[in-house]
């Protein structure tokens, strides 16, 4: 145990105040600028039309459960709110480049918070048969230029466990649409060409709430709180996470440099800021919400999700920001961290302390300059203009209405 605490007490004198000056949107100094296209500005790159859906599809499944305002795939609601606001917004279909359909579908939720997707195929049917009916736009192109935002645990897969969710499959009738997701891994049935992905929601108020100084030490070498066994979805163990987070306990548990647990104290957000790595392993998805908070808090990721397609990949510089380890490396994982110098470790922290890194990772209300929202407009502005292709001749249709499991077939009522 000798050598590791050396090690520890060793980092903790060379990392200084600077690795804290990471705290926030507004607060960090700009020490590097990563990436300017991170600042691009979406208006007059882009016009969106929204949709008008009966309440049914959108407002009313809030009201019936206001949680939904504050889990990790409120992404969906807020972009929505946001594009009713946004300069980019044309109420005149006729000259929009893209065409957003506000259907929540991640809003069933059971008595402890989470997300039941079972229904959101019928419902996302549902909402696109009557845009389709309704309006002209959606047939020409059977949704080719129609973006639509599935922040669920594999997106338009609509399941949150990956064997079902590959079972499953994308829904067909969104062959053709761009999808924004939180879901992103390469080489995956869940994975559609084209997608854009993007960070899961974490509030920023909250995020605000718990701000420490930034010259507060780091004194946590690596830290984690979160599930390494899910044993009521996974009773024998091995299958959630691929058995990396299961892995994660069994070889550091008792590894001084690092500071696991299965409970999350009140002082979580406080831990992460005096934390130097904060690891982000895989759950049953290769994605989680402590990526955006170890961003936003200058602590450095510890990426543990083979073929991850991280949020906004395109723009932020997540080789300079993070560190990468292979599910299969997950047993070296203290002497992998250890062999990174302090030189290196610094030269990430600053990289983190970019403002525009950590507003693109946040969904504010209102919103900020190159905020997630923003990122997202890009997105789509750097997809334009449509290849003419997209557009169907007349009587042409691609999509299989019909297709997928039996069960989608069945009418949507809100409940």
């Amino acid at each position: 145990m000798a050598a590791p605490l050396l090690c520890l007490q060793l980092f903790m004198l060379l990392i200084t105040s600077d690795s804290a000056a990471t705290a926030f949107v507004g607060r960090g100094r700009r020490i590097a600028r990563t990436n300017d296209t991170l600042r691009d500005d979406p208006v007059g790159r882009l016009k969106v039309y929204v949709y008008e859906l009966p309440t049914e599809y959108n407002q009313d499944v809030v009201e019936r459960d206001e949680r939904c305002l504050s889990h990790m795939f409120a992404a969906e609601i807020f972009l929505h709110r946001f594009l009713l606001s946004s300069a980019v917004r044309t109420l005149n279909p006729d000259e929009a480049d893209w065409f957003f359909t506000p259907v929540y579908t991640t809003c069933d939720l059971t008595n402890n918070g989470l997300p039941l997707p079972f229904d959101s195929p019928r419902m996302m049917r549902s909402a696109i048969q009557y845009i389709a009916n309704k309006w002209s736009y959606w047939n020409r192109t059977e949704g080719a230029d129609h973006f639509f935002i599935v922040p669920h645990d594999f997106g338009a897969c609509f399941h949150y466990k990956e064997e079902k969710a590959i079972e499953r499959g994308i829904l067909p009738i969104l062959q053709r649409a761009t999808l924004v997701q939180t879901f992103g891994q390469s080489y995956h049935v869940c994975m559609k060409k084209g997608s854009i992905v993007i960070p899961p929601y974490a509030p920023t108020a909250r995020i605000l709430a718990h701000l420490i100084p930034p010259s507060t030490p780091r004194s946590i070498f690596a830290y984690f709180r979160g599930l390494f066994y899910d044993v009521g979805n996974d009773p024998e163990g091995g299958y959630y996470a691929r058995g990396a987070r299961a892995s994660i306990w069994e070889n550091f548990k008792n590894n001084a440099l690092f500071d696991l647990s299965s409970e999350h104290p009140a002082t979580y957000y406080e831990d992460m800021q005096r934390a130097i790595f904060c690891l982000c392993p895989l759950g049953w998805a290769p994605w989680s919400p402590r990526l955006v908070e170890a961003v936003v808090f200058g602590c450095i990721p510890v990426i543990i999700a083979d073929d991850i397609v991280l949020p906004f990949a395109d723009v932020i510089p997540w080789k300079e920001i993070g560190v990468f380890v292979a599910e299969h490396d997950v047993p070296n994982l203290d002497a992998i961290l250890t062999s990174l110098s302090a030189v290196e470790i610094l030269k990430k922290q600053r990289a983190l302390a970019d403002v525009s890194i950590k507003q693109a990772m946040l969904f504010p209300h209102p919103s900020l300059p190159n905020d997630a929202f923003h990122q997202i407009l890009n997105g789509l502005a750097r997809k334009l203009p449509h290849d003419p292709n997209i557009y169907l001749k007349d009587g042409i249709r691609i999509l299989n209405w019909t297709a997928g499991p039996r069960g989608d077939m069945q009418p949507w009522k809100q409940q």
